[in-house]
């Protein structure tokens, strides 16, 4: 997709509120190098209307950065909403707790700053979360998976980030692409969802917990 036919598309129902636009600004101007980890404005907008769509109140992000689709997913959920965030910088969420506030979003919030696989490990093991999304370290990807799919509850929601990995699934050389790949094979033969490979942004995987 060009540049302005992107501009459109943000324009026509995906414009950032200034909070938004500020963290988007800011990401790009303090960590240019790391920025292209950041959702991009109609991705937020989905992942807001999503949970809202599926009155999603309990959420796990993997892979916060420096917050934009948190803040997302946890306004679609409203008020009563709570989201767990997996992550292991400082650096990247200290701008995710900020603009949490700015957004009037903290109490909502909760950062846990480990080994995703660790606080994942930690919560119960009954199905219990509406929506997770997960956007972290690509060969870590099938073991997120692995400890929440059996979490989320009948008819609640998995996101999966950077699923089509710049075209790269088609001719995989790096362990990321690897990964991804293989990844993408493992969700289309898991019964126990059903799931769509959506071209928004990078790539994202949309599946329903049966």
């Amino acid at each position: 997709m060009g540049d302005d036919l992107h501009e459109y598309l943000v324009a026509h129902g995906s414009t950032p509120d200034p909070v938004v636009a500020d963290l988007i600004k800011e990401t790009w101007s303090v960590l240019p190098k790391s920025a292209g980890m950041q959702v991009s404005p109609e991705q937020a907008r989905f992942l807001e209307l999503l949970a809202r769509l599926i009155g999603a109140r309990y959420a796990v992000e993997v892979g916060t950065f420096t917050g934009l689709s948190s803040i997302a997913i946890t306004r679609g959920m409203g008020p009563e909403g709570r989201m767990l965030c997996c992550d292991v910088s400082e650096e990247y969420t200290s701008i995710a707790r900020r603009y949490w506030a700015r957004a009037g979003l903290t109490d909502q919030i909760e950062l846990r700053l480990a080994p995703a696989l660790d606080t994942l490990r930690a919560l119960p093991a009954e199905p219990h979360l509406d929506l997770v999304f997960i956007d972290a370290d690509k060969t870590g990807y099938s073991a997120y998976w692995a400890e929440l799919v059996p979490r989320v509850r009948p008819g609640g929601v998995l996101l999966v980030d950077n699923t089509l990995w710049s075209g790269r699934v088609l001719n995989p050389v790096s362990d990321d692409d690897k990964a991804i790949a293989a990844f993408n094979d493992e969700v289309a033969a898991d019964d126990r969802v059903e799931s769509v490979l959506l071209p928004i942004a990078d790539g994202l995987t949309l599946a329903r917990r049966r």
